[in-house]
């Protein structure tokens, strides 16, 4: 139970949920952070996190939570800009979803895609490393004056209400949960998992795709590590890496990137992405309280945290007042 003069409750410890209770916070509000999971264990630690719309219903307000993330993180500091390769198997094909927007955009000369792919571009983009990034994100809350409680699983809304009934507000920034916790049957999950190697020098990261959307394969470097996919398996919601599934990242990562072959594997992740038609991000009047949903990113959600914070502590704050 969430302490006596907690206003809002934020159920969901990823990117998500994390980011909009700093937005609540730093306003001044008191907020109380509840998930089944600490943060490093939420499917957010598991991302790629390359800033670009990724496995996201496409509206009118994607681009705008998209350009204020990242602002932001151009403002802070936060993401590193890295250059690198987006390929496809096919020749000429259009450019990926996630790069539409991206800076420094050439079309690469042949030599520049490796092996296996018939095109490619050259790009510049944001990009996270996910763990400290999210202890980052934790930390902030702290000195915000927030307060967590982990584990703390609800089995709906209604039940997260009556086990905090000082809270005025709850922010559903649950994810896949959600799919029970609203419940919502429009929330599926898209797995995905890394492997989390040493790296060997490598500075440039890439992401190649096939026509079959499972066929991806990616590489970002993060100082001293890179972390290798991928997969995008709907439907599948196994939290349990799957050692055929981490050899052929491996052997798809070091046939792109031969130096790989010196790496040192460190460990493997593995995230559910909550895909929906439509990110849901509204408010309305459920089990006696005002809640705030801010969920069904898909592969964005790093990619669209910012703004779609900014939009939910608005709603909560006009709740509470």
């Amino acid at each position: 139970m969430i302490g006596a003069a907690a206003d809002v409750l934020v159920i969901g410890a990823g990117v998500i949920g994390l980011t909009t209770a700093v937005h609540l916070a730093e306003a001044g509000v008191a907020v109380t952070v509840a998930a089944a999971e600490p943060p490093r264990q939420t499917t957010s630690v598991a991302a790629g996190a390359i800033w670009g719309p990724h496995l996201v219903g496409m509206d009118d307000r994607i681009e705008r939570w998209a350009r204020v993330t990242r602002e932001h993180w151009a403002s802070s500091g936060l993401a590193r800009e890295l250059t690198g390769v987006a390929a496809s198997r096919d020749e000429g094909a259009t450019l990926p979803e996630f790069a539409t927007a991206a800076s420094g955009l050439t079309e690469c000369e042949p030599s520049e895609v490796p092996y296996g792919y018939r095109s490619g571009w050259r790009l510049t983009a944001p990009v996270l490393a996910m763990p400290g990034y999210l202890d980052y994100l934790h930390e902030r809350f702290g000195r915000a004056g927030g307060t967590t409680t982990f584990p703390d699983k609800f089995s709906s809304l209604d039940d997260a209400s009556r086990r905090n009934p000082r809270a005025r507000v709850i922010v559903n920034a649950s994810g896949c949960g959600a799919r029970d916790l609203v419940p919502d049957s429009d929330v599926t999950p898209v797995r995905g998992q890394a492997v989390v190697t040493s790296n060997p020098g490598i500075t440039e990261f890439f992401v190649g795709a096939g026509a079959d959307p499972a066929d991806l394969t990616y590489l970002f470097p993060h100082a001293d590590t890179v972390v290798l996919g991928g997969t995008q398996d709907v439907g599948n919601w196994s939290r349990e890496p799957d050692p055929a599934t981490a050899e052929r990242i491996l052997a798809a990562c070091t046939a792109v990137q031969p130096a790989l072959r010196r790496a040192r594997i460190l460990g493997h992740r593995v995230g559910l992405r909550p895909a929906r038609p439509l990110v849901r991000l509204e408010a309305e009047q459920a089990a006696g309280v005002t809640v705030v949903h801010n969920y069904g990113h898909g592969g964005a959600g790093v990619t669209l945290s910012w703004g779609c914070a900014q939009d939910a502590a608005a709603l909560a704050l006009a709740a509470l007042r």
